[in-house]
């Protein structure tokens, strides 16, 4: 019986292998590793909430390119409409609750290091704060264009100056995952570089998906937070305390897992599989041709890539078989044919069907359908990102200043349904708050105050993230359960109650 290839056989970190847990793999191929009455305020809410599902369902010209380095802000009046953001509206308590984790361990906070970018590209590393008080007055008097979250060290950032290099060390941080649209340029047949449109954010989507569900069914991670980066990418933050544990080798362990396409730029071919598939490989095949039979083989009319309908982009693709005959054959049944990608790619699959067919021993092109599947829409990680405890990551809930859109957290329940084009940018924000504020009651039917994020479009966002931290905190009491059992055994053994 073929044996499966071990994504961690090359580590030597026993914390890779204690902390990492399969799941899901059955046990012979297990890895080591793994008109109304209604108040005013409640009035506007709902409108609230009809204006983002309108704008959830209107999808506009499937082609329609946006360069996300066009402002939708006025660079003039973006400084001042930052200082509202950070004033009015920007959740401290509940960013303060996240990254402190319940202050189950001493100085976990005050031990995190934050970095602000500020007007001018004036950039600040080790700033960091004993309570949200604190946190809360620094981010509203340096108004940062950026915030960047970084590890929790042995001492306090803001005074490592006065600890010794050797000392001062990074502790813990949370696993994360950066993925950019740029990193899919060259199978991209409607943009390039800054710009993004509907037609390939799919791409996005797909990771997403796939990257969850291996993080969660392959690693037993359930506490993600993932959040549109404001621009042209996501980013993904595993929040269990066995993720913020992990070691830079526990961490480049899991993203070399999660990494499937590679080869440099002269590679045509960045897939390669070999039998017999390892069965995340096959759990992730079985997404990405649900999407590549629908979108990425779609006709551009329909929203779709539409990869093959260009002779420019038929090369490309066909240049991944590696045999010259099949390209050069199928490259002539296509010239004028006047066949949809969908047609042209069950031709494609047709002849490889055949050529896998002919009897001899060794089958080349065996996984060519799969591996094409995989190079066309697996995810592309910047695994740079995710390998070191000391890197930092632009915080969720800040203002993109290239667009005016907020970095929000995506639902999950519904990752399809996500659309950059709608994420609320700061003008908007601002608007709905001015708005709500001479229109409206402060009160709700119950009487309760409305808060400000409740009054905008910003709403949703929060609510995901609530979720999100209802999540965590229900770890952070089995925590502190077991910390209580343990001390009390500790103190019926020592008699020290």
């Amino acid at each position: 019986m073929h044996a499966y290839v071990n994504p961690f056989e090359h580590s030597q970190d026993p914390q890779v292998f204690q902390l990492l847990t399969p799941t899901i793999l059955p046990e012979h191929c297990q890895c080591d590793v793994v008109g109304t009455t209604k108040k005013p305020a409640t009035r506007l809410l709902e409108q609230l909430q009809i204006r983002t599902t309108r704008l959830k369902m209107s999808e506009g010209p499937a082609t329609t390119h946006r360069d996300v380095h066009k402002s939708d802000v006025d660079p003039s009046e973006f400084p001042m409409l930052l200082k509202q953001y950070y004033d009015r509206l920007f959740p401290y308590s509940k960013f303060y609750k996240w990254l402190s984790y319940g202050n189950t361990q001493k100085d976990y906070f005050s031990n995190r290091e934050f970095s602000f970018t500020l007007k001018g590209d004036v950039y600040i590393r080790y700033r960091s704060y004993k309570d949200e008080e604190e946190m809360t007055a620094d981010i509203k008097e340096m108004c940062p264009y950026k915030i960047d979250i970084g590890a929790v060290f042995t001492g306090k950032p803001k005074d490592h100056k006065k600890i010794k290099a050797s000392e001062f060390k990074p502790l813990e941080k949370e696993l994360v995952f950066d993925i950019d649209m740029t990193d899919y340029d060259e199978i991209r047949t409607c943009c390039s570089g800054a710009a993004i449109c509907k037609r390939c954010w799919p791409f996005m989507n797909i990771a997403i998906r796939i990257v969850d569900t291996a993080l969660r069914e392959d690693f037993g991670f359930n506490h993600l937070l993932w959040v549109y980066s404001g621009r042209r990418g996501v980013h993904c933050w595993v929040c269990d305390k066995r993720a913020r544990a992990l070691s830079n080798e526990g961490r480049s362990a899991v993203a070399e897992y999660l990494s499937v396409v590679g080869g440099g730029d002269t590679s045509a071919r960045k897939v390669n599989l070999r039998s017999p598939i390892y069965p995340a490989i096959n759990r992730a095949i079985n997404t990405c041709k649900e999407y590549f039979t629908r979108w990425a083989v779609g006709s551009e009319e329909s929203g779709g890539l539409d990869v093959l309908a260009h002779e420019e982009h038929q090369k490309k693709l066909l240049s991944v078989i590696g045999d010259a005959t099949i390209e050069t054959a199928l490259l002539e049944s296509w010239r004028n044919d006047g066949q949809s990608s969908k047609a042209r790619w069950d031709e494609l699959c047709s002849e490889l069907d055949k050529e896998n067919k002919k009897p001899k021993g060794l089958k080349p092109l065996a996984h060519r359908k799969n591996e094409i599947v995989l190079q066309y829409t697996y995810p592309r990680l910047d695994v740079n990102v995710s390998k070191q405890l000391n890197h930092l990551l632009k915080s969720p809930f800040v203002v993109h200043p290239k667009t005016g859109r907020v970095c929000v957290p995506i639902d999950l329940e519904d990752i399809d349904a996500f659309d950059p084009f709608t994420v609320p940018t700061i003008g908007d924000l601002m608007s709905e708050l001015d708005d709500f504020s001479k229109n409206e009651m402060d009160t709700d039917d119950n009487g309760r105050p409305v808060k400000n994020f409740q009054k905008t479009s910003l709403k949703p966002c929060i609510d995901v993230f609530d979720r999100f931290l209802n999540g965590v905190s229900a770890e952070i009491r089995v925590d502190r359960n077991a910390m209580r059992v343990d001390a009390e055994a500790n103190a019926a053994e020592t008699g020290d109650w």
